[in-house]
């Protein structure tokens, strides 16, 4: 590990460097961009760092150091996140459902699925094909998914004295939702791994795009209105993505 004592050397850093905050050194990506503020943020991969083209390194230094209790908190955090579980349709797999930890129970019999005491029963006729069992299981998770969202969507927009949007739900796996500018709203059926509060964050932020469609002042003070903690939830939501299961073997 390089010995560095400033958190930047006097010439521009590079990916893949190092830098040192408190009696920690944290390596970092670095880049410049068209962007009028310096920018952090932490995630899977670690610290990134981003700032206008003609920022000085002084300042760069000083923005750094006078976040670094958060850098190292986020840091810390990412550090503990669960491994994604891997869910191959078999007895014995684990997944999260709404937050709380599930056992995948595979069993023979005319294809059906139900929740029961911390277990999913899967029933199929062919239980040893585990892309038919995640098939069977994946329907039922979106229709929960979409039974437990729909009816916020239509709480948050009656808040805001708008009709109930339409919601359907979507396959992406880092976006977790969409509002179109017709006012269709689109959801990742993969929020229904995540703790309700998580969830409802994500439909209040897209119900609000139907007042803003964009991320303005004007559509934060909006998403306030309808969850004021949208804050910590913005941070929850990243840490919880990392830890998505991963359905191995499925088409």
């Amino acid at each position: 590990m390089p010995e560095q004592l400033s958190l930047f050397d006097d010439f521009a850093p590079e990916p893949g460097r190092w830098l040192r905050l408190g009696a920690r050194v944290v390596p970092y990506r670095f880049a410049r961009s068209r962007r009028r503020t310096i920018g952090i943020a932490v995630d899977a991969a670690g610290l990134s760092v981003s700032a206008p083209r003609n920022a000085p390194w002084r300042d760069i230094e000083a923005f750094l150091r006078e976040k670094q209790r958060w850098i190292l908190a986020r840091l810390e955090e990412w550090s503990g996140i669960t491994r994604p579980s891997v869910v191959r349709g078999a007895s014995g797999d684990t997944l999260p459902l709404f937050g709380e930890r599930m056992t995948l129970v595979v069993q023979y019999g005319c294809s059906a699925v139900a929740r029961d005491a911390g277990r999913i029963l899967v029933t199929t006729r062919a239980p040893h094909r585990g892309p038919r069992v995640l098939r069977l299981l994946i329907a039922w998770l979106k229709q929960q998914a979409l039974t437990a969202l729909a009816p916020r969507a239509t709480h948050y927009a009656v808040r805001l004295g708008l009709a109930a949007p339409p919601v359907a739900l979507s396959h992406a796996r880092t976006r977790w939702g969409v509002c179109t500018e017709r006012g269709a709203i689109r959801l990742s059926w993969r929020l229904v791994h995540l703790e309700p509060e998580l969830a409802d964050y994500v439909v209040a932020h897209e119900v609000a795009h139907l007042v803003e469609l964009n991320h303005a002042k004007r559509f934060w003070n909006v998403l306030e209105k309808l969850y004021p903690q949208w804050r910590g939830a913005r941070e929850r939501l990243a840490l919880a993505g990392a830890a998505l299961p991963y359905y191995r073997g499925l088409r």
